[in-house]
């Protein structure tokens, strides 16, 4: 990877920029509230089945087709994945979440005005963050395998931050668990690889449940 497409994806991935997740739980602070969340191993079993179920059956999969759709300039088809990626968002909380990161992201694009941020493309950014993901990673240069990557670690990343303030473990057990956890996540993307159109799609019930029930939680600290 050339140097400025590696420093690029640093940038991308960053949980400090507005695009990061930082302030969303993701259904976990309910999870901690009723008890489904309660040590480090509850937290890794439940990270895991997200990281099987939604990032390998979904994210990963969508992501590879936005990232083709932007080298083939097919905006049509980018755009037909970006619905995909919404519809698949279970909750009113996740699909907010995702809305308001690609809001985010699409204001961010919109300020640089060397890169060919053109009408067809603007609409699926908007409302999914996945989508302008891919299209920046194209527009830089920066290869599928390290983009997808990156997106994963960048979630996790997040995660464990989350699961830091909420379970609470303190920071050499996150670094641990961000260890353990950040080594699935090669194979699940092989996986993810092979996947057909007619098999993309994932579901954690509990998680569902989680974030719908965060979304009236009576004390919060992620948002809603």
């Amino acid at each position: 990877m050339p140097d400025l497409a590696l420093l690029r994806l640093l940038q991308l991935i960053s949980p400090s920029l507005p695009v990061g997740g930082f302030t969303y739980s993701q259904g976990l602070e309910y999870a901690v509230e009723a008890g489904w969340v309660a040590s480090d191993t509850d937290f890794v079993r439940w990270q895991q089945r997200i990281i099987e179920d939604t990032l390998g059956g979904v994210d990963w999969p969508v992501l590879v087709r936005l990232y083709r759709a932007c080298e083939k300039d097919d905006s049509h088809g980018f755009a037909c994945w970006s619905d995909f990626l919404l519809a698949n968002r279970e909750t009113g909380e996740l699909r907010n979440e995702e809305k308001q990161r690609g809001q985010a992201l699409a204001r961010l694009i919109a300020e640089w005005p060397d890169l060919p941020f053109t009408p067809p493309w603007q609409p699926a950014v908007r409302q999914c963050q996945l989508a302008g993901f891919a299209w920046l990673g194209w527009q830089w240069g920066v290869p599928l395998r390290a983009l997808a990557l990156g997106y994963g670690y960048s979630w996790l990343e997040s995660s464990v931050m989350a699961g830091l303030k909420l379970v609470p473990f303190g920071q050499q057990k996150a670094q641990s668990l961000l260890r353990v956890l950040s080594a699935t996540l090669p194979e699940v993307f092989a996986k993810a690889m092979t996947l057909e159109d007619d098999e993309l799609g994932g579901s954690f019930p509990l998680q569902a449940i989680a974030s719908s029930c965060h979304e009236t939680q009576y004390s919060r600290l992620f948002r809603s």
